[in-house]
């Protein structure tokens, strides 16, 4: 069903599909050729669709870069949301996406403009992670695991009754129901942004194909007028990640000093002992339960207790890179990347994924490591 609508001299017509439909596909596809705009918007960002357009892409990855940059979290997220697109795609035959890809191949058989009218999908995730507590942020990676390693079994009719909603989005408004500031950046959010790029595209009839999740919020803003630039921002350091950042350490190095200064010697070796078997093995211990190389499980736990005291670097990182200069992905990881991603097991076998776990799992275990060992100093005092 298409959305039409007039705008002062243009012509809209937005067409809500589901992400991993085959009749969509088709529907995409007669609508272009029967409608012929001018120009025709897909509901992607570059990078997602270098990603459909380029199914070997994972090939390209540069794991070690990743970790470095600290955006291992944020590769992870991605991934853990292909695989749940890819699963209920591989149920019914038809790639997720594949229809913006149809809309983009119609649109330029036609000679019409292409406009990838979706936000960036990184900035999406950033300002969605920046909007959680610490606790909400748990709740949210326990969720996206849950849902995204467990799609249920799904029939073609089913698939079809989404383009109520659309696929992703029914799989958003679940979480969006314990965390609202989820929905409100995944969501309503990116219906302001889509409206916004859609009103812009060039030429007097414009198609755009979205989400049928999407369609109702965009409409709501069609004639509307909305400012891009604050949607566009990444969210600056929370006051309360800053005061963890460097409060921690920095109390952590009072409690030394002050230890070593008005108490006595032994105290302080006491101290420095409880600190480094805190973090030590609890880094440690994340790094095995990633799967971790016996090199990278020491490694973790002899990083751990230093990395903590330094805000600049994560004992993940150092963990991360060690890893992958011991079990150096193969061509054989990146091939079967896309399909390993869609179960635990895959997760945990798959090089690239596992460097991933044991970047998540060292830093959480050398940060429940932090927790606990700050009450274990200030009881020696």
């Amino acid at each position: 069903m298409i959305e039409e609508l007039q705008i002062g001299e243009k012509r809209f017509l937005l067409l809500g599909t589901a992400h991993i439909s085959q009749e969509s596909i088709t529907e995409v596809i007669q609508a272009i050729e029967a409608h012929r705009p001018d120009s025709v918007c897909v509901e992607l960002c570059q990078a997602r669709f270098d990603s459909i357009k380029h199914p070997d892409h994972w090939k390209q990855m540069d794991v070690v870069r990743v970790v470095k940059e600290g955006k291992s979290g944020l590769l992870m997220a991605n991934l853990v949301l292909s695989s749940f697109q890819k699963k209920m795609g591989d149920q019914l035959g038809v790639k997720p996406g594949a229809e913006m890809v149809a809309a983009v191949e119609a649109a330029e058989k036609i000679g019409a403009q292409v406009v990838l009218a979706d936000r960036s999908v990184s900035v999406t995730l950033k300002r969605c992670w920046g909007r959680l507590g610490f606790f909400e942020k748990a709740k949210a990676l326990a969720h996206l695991f849950s849902e995204g390693l467990s799609a249920p079994e799904i029939t073609p009719e089913e698939i079809e009754a989404l383009k109520q909603t659309d696929v992703l989005s029914e799989a958003i408004s679940s979480l969006a129901k314990e965390l609202p500031g989820v929905k409100e950046v995944l969501i309503d959010e990116r219906d302001q942004y889509l409206a916004a790029k859609i009103k812009q595209a060039p030429g007097a009839t414009v198609l755009a194909v979205v989400g049928a999740g999407h369609l109702a919020g965009i409409l709501s803003w069609m004639e509307k007028e909305v400012d891009l630039e604050p949607l566009d921002q990444l969210p600056p350091p929370s006051r309360w990640v800053n005061l963890l950042k460097y409060g921690f350490p920095g109390l952590v190095l009072a409690l030394f000093a002050y230890g070593f200064t008005f108490i006595d010697s032994q105290t302080s070796f006491e101290m420095a002992k409880r600190w480094f078997l805190a973090n030590g093995i609890l880094a440690g211990l994340g790094a095995a339960l990633a799967g971790g190389h016996i090199l990278t499980i020491l490694v973790a736990f002899l990083a751990a207790p230093f990395t903590s005291l330094n805000p600049a670097i994560a004992a993940g990182w150092v963990s991360g890179l060690t890893e992958a200069w011991v079990r150096k992905p193969k061509v054989a990881d990146f091939e079967n990347l896309p399909q390993d991603i869609t179960s635990l097991k895959g997760f945990w076998s798959n090089e690239i994924t596992r460097i991933l776990l044991v970047v998540v799992f060292s830093n959480l275990g050398s940060s429940l490591g932090s927790l606990i060992g700050i009450p274990l100093l200030a009881a020696l005092l």
